[in-house]
């Protein structure tokens, strides 16, 4: 389906939504026993990921629903990165009695509050794609980043072994505030300590932020003449590191005796073009409809009552080089450009 075609049909679903849900009695309602009020709290939109996620879930629960007897309504807000607007987001969500809360926290600290409001208030709570550090919800959804940068990291290590490389490492963070980066950093460590194949000379901390990681690449490659390679948390921000890259003279395809040796994670839109064009080696995806689907089949079974304990369904990403990226099926960053 063209995407432009999609979108407008899923706005369309949105707005429709959006319309029962402002309009809906609390005793109409109760009496729709098969309908799911979704309410979906996000903490941005930065990235054309949040987008995608939100149509594969809303595209998976038609499909979920036809399948199981049940209609799926959806309610999302935006915070703009602020964990105070999204707290109080989520107090709208519990105002209007939605069935399950889902939420993609900005800070894996304070969530906590808004989870034991939901609870307060008897709504069921899933954290997605970022965790919560404190109170547990009665379920997590999102990628298993931990084992994300195991995989990728292992791949690397045979690929700076094979071209006896000798790698010196500048590693840029994520938002430490992100369970997501502490993981990836905490798994790319592990192997470097497991296969000496690589030093990591400097940490770069982010925050998520594209300039940070322009400045950041720049400021190390300064400091570190002597770095031959980079461990990005994230490619989202990849054309940021490229103008740093540029700039110093390092942004070379591989084969290119000055090409940077480069690891990252998710393969988004911009890792992807960098990947085609040869100057990043190896990332392991953040499939994004994948993590949908696993989403919806997780507030389906809260909704008919389950009890999921608080257990974290994690979502395996696959290894993508620039000899396979155009071969997995499912890949988001094909059909969401920035």
């Amino acid at each position: 389906m063209n995407r432009k075609v999609l979108v407008f049909a899923l706005t369309l679903m949105f707005l429709t939504t959006m319309m029962w849900a402002n309009g809906a009695s609390e005793q109409d309602k109760g009496k729709e026993d098969n309908v799911v009020v979704v309410g979906l709290a996000w903490n941005e939109r930065m990235q054309s990921l949040v987008q995608a996620w939100e149509d594969y879930m809303m595209m998976y629960s038609k499909e979920y629903g036809d399948e199981n007897g049940l209609t799926f309504k959806w309610i999302a807000n935006v915070s703009d990165s602020d964990p105070i607007q999204q707290a109080s987001n989520i107090d709208d969500l519990i105002a209007q009695n939605v069935d399950i809360i889902v939420a993609r926290p900005h800070d894996a600290a304070a969530i906590g509050a808004s989870i034991r409001a939901a609870h307060d208030a008897g709504i069921k709570f899933v954290t997605f794609d970022r965790s919560s550090e404190g109170i547990k919800p009665d379920a997590h959804v999102g990628a298993d980043s931990y084992n994300q940068a195991i995989s990728t990291a292992e791949y690397f290590a045979e690929l700076l072994t094979e071209n006896g490389v000798e790698g010196k490492v500048i590693e840029l963070m994520g938002d430490l505030r992100d369970v997501n980066a502490i993981l990836r950093s905490k798994g790319w460590h592990e192997v470097e300590d497991r296969t000496d194949a690589w030093e990591t000379i400097v940490q770069v901390p982010t925050e998520w932020n594209p300039e940070k990681f322009r400045s950041g690449t720049a400021n190390a490659l300064e400091a570190y003449p002597e770095a031959n390679a980079m461990f990005i948390a994230s490619d989202f921000a990849f054309s940021a590191v490229q103008s740093a890259l540029e700039a110093a003279d390092r942004f070379y395809p591989v084969g290119h005796p000055k090409h940077v040796w480069i690891a990252t994670q998710d393969v988004n839109p911009q890792g992807y073009d960098g990947m085609k064009g040869g100057y990043i080696d190896v990332a392991t995806t953040y499939d994004a409809y994948f993590h949908a689907v696993e989403l919806v089949e997780v507030v389906g079974r809260l909704f008919e009552g389950e009890d999921l304990g608080g257990e974290s369904f994690l979502v395996a990403g696959r290894v993508a080089t620039p000899d396979n990226v155009d071969k997995l099926e499912n890949m988001w960053a094909i059909e969401y450009t920035e």
